[in-house]
């Protein structure tokens, strides 16, 4: 497959990547600053950001799908809204058949209609970037576009690469324990899975050990 990859330099991305590229996926990443990515075999490096559609659908153009990885500046994570709304509009106008977006997990239930953002469990430092993610899985499941939005566990870190954690839908996955985890490099593992064999379009979906 062909894929145009935002937030190839950020922790997930990164993962994404590698993962992509060592499955023999052609991706294109497209970055602010190219010089920060090697050039190797199956990638393409282009200049690129999310500011708006116009300057999204040309890049993405002949994509067979679209992996956001954006990451919001941490001061301004209401810059998520925007960037999601121009990745919408973009897919559409350059036809791409798919969007897949790295989410977040605080929209997640713990409890039947209760999420972690509503739990009072979450400190206040991750509430702002919670909330942003919330609000931009509303906006894309009013779109119609056809997007997959993946919440990590509660605890997104860099770690193995084991291939083995448990895949839900709306409720965050949690050990016996009450630990919600999942490695960057696991999470990238399902990620590219559900790309190449599709089982969340529209929808939601998660992963935990």
């Amino acid at each position: 497959m062909h894929i145009a990859l935002y937030g190839a330099t950020g922790k997930s991305g990164s993962r994404i990547l590698t993962e992509l590229l060592s499955r023999g996926h052609q991706v294109t990443a497209i970055v602010r600053h190219p010089d920060k990515l090697a050039v190797q075999p199956g990638l393409t490096v282009i200049q690129g950001d999310v500011s708006s559609a116009d300057v999204i659908a040309p890049r993405i153009k002949g994509s067979d799908a679209v992996i956001s990885a954006y990451g919001p500046p941490p001061d301004d994570t209401d810059q998520l809204l925007p960037a999601t709304a121009n990745l919408i509009e973009a897919v559409k106008e350059a036809g791409v058949p798919r969007l897949v977006v790295v989410g977040g997990a605080g929209s997640l239930e713990v409890a039947p209609g209760v999420t972690v953002i509503d739990s009072g469990h979450l400190p206040a430092e991750w509430m702002p970037i919670a909330v942003s993610h919330a609000k931009a899985l509303e906006m894309l499941k009013e779109s119609s576009i056809n997007w997959t939005y993946f919440s990590p566990a509660g605890f997104f870190v860099p770690g193995e690469r084991t291939g083995k954690f448990r895949l839900g839908t709306d409720q965050l996955i949690a050990n016996e324990n009450g630990d919600s985890r999942i490695s960057l490099e696991d999470y990238a593992i399902a990620l590219v899975d559900e790309l190449e064999s599709p089982k969340h379009e529209r929808r939601r979906f998660t992963i935990g050990y």
